[in-house]
């Protein structure tokens, strides 16, 4: 049983380790990347993902950058693709933009020690963030309680605890609280299924695996005492994007009087959208449907899917923001 988080990212002096989770939970195999290409590739692919630790990727993604590319017109044309790489999830455009728009017009030479030292800071900061979400969090988790997550909040996807689930791990690791968790498999890549599990089974919680379309079923059934997520952009007025799937969530969680809570970092939030409108979902192929479980196959050719990456959950139905300066209610246009 594990008494700490993992650590599914590593910055090293002249290349990054990932955990390739897209091979979890059946195998622990790193990746070691030397080029921004390369880590930009991993990025699209989810071998790394959850939003707090694609800012990480990013920092990470730019000091390789400035230590590969040759020229400043060459760095320009690799931090554009990096930033744009995943749309939606807030933290690797902001993180790549403000560190970059401060020193680029530095020689590269220069760009690259102060990327370096940025990217251990910044990794630092988020992990002291994650303990933090991890204890505010406890306030809404009473011992003995039965919580709904959706996706994978914890470790994987941040340095550190993680978000929702970072909240679970904790107060059940650290602070020994019991909790029976429930958690969806995550169509269609099974984020749930594949991460959650490989989480939860390690850190020794009692957790459930359930259908998505299992959970309203739950909540009717008077089996959840709450629901907790995390958010890869939140707007200003609290409408919060999340893996697809956690709008249908809100929506029962609320017919049923059930908490909605989000767990997120402060950076999370979008200061420049008044609301989900304004937000860029991500679009992703088909071919991920026949990829979940076993089946490795393409389509065949007549198959047409809609597969976006996220959904967004309107403000009304989020009961509170779960971040490292504690639970805080929208709008958020005080903390500008």
């Amino acid at each position: 049983m594990r008494s700490k988080p993992f650590q599914a990212l590593q910055l090293f002096e002249d290349h990054v380790l990932l955990l390739d989770q897209t091979l979890l939970p059946h195998q622990e195999s790193y990746l070691k990347i030397t080029h921004v290409k390369d880590l930009i590739r991993a990025i699209q692919n989810l071998s790394v993902r959850g939003a707090p630790l694609l800012g990480l990727a990013g920092l990470y993604g730019l000091y390789l950058a400035a230590l590969t590319c040759v020229s400043l017109e060459e760095l320009d044309a690799m931090v554009f693709e990096l930033s744009h790489a995943r749309p939606t999830a807030i933290q690797l455009s902001s993180c790549i933009q403000s560190s970059y728009h401060k020193y680029r017009h530095l020689p590269i030479e220069k760009q690259r020690v102060i990327y370096f030292t940025e990217a251990r800071n910044y990794e630092k900061q988020i992990s002291e963030e994650s303990e933090n979400i991890a204890k505010q969090g406890q306030k809404v988790l009473p011992d003995g309680s039965r919580i709904l997550t959706h996706c994978n909040t914890g470790s994987l996807a941040m340095s550190g605890w993680g978000t929702a689930l970072g909240i679970i791990l904790y107060g059940a690791c650290v602070l020994k609280k019991y909790f029976q968790v429930f958690y969806t498999e995550t169509r269609p890549l099974q984020q749930g299924l594949r991460l959650s599990s490989f989480e939860l089974d390690r850190f020794g919680i009692d957790a459930t695996c359930i259908a998505d379309s299992a959970a309203a079923s739950l909540m009717k059934e008077n089996k959840i005492d709450l629901i907790i997520t995390g958010a890869d952009r939140i707007a200003l007025n609290g409408d919060s994007a999340n893996k697809i799937g956690t709008y249908m969530l809100a929506v029962c969680a609320h017919f049923h009087h059930i908490p909605f809570y989000i767990a997120a970092p402060i950076s999370t939030i979008d200061f420049d959208a008044q609301s989900g409108q304004d937000f860029v979902i991500e679009l992703r192929e088909a071919k991920e449907f026949w990829q979940c479980a076993s089946e490795k196959k393409n389509p065949p050719g007549y198959f047409k899917a809609l597969n976006p990456a996220f959904d967004v959950s309107p403000g009304e139905l989020i009961s509170g923001y779960i971040t490292e300066k504690g639970l805080i209610q929208a709008p958020f246009h005080h903390l500008k």
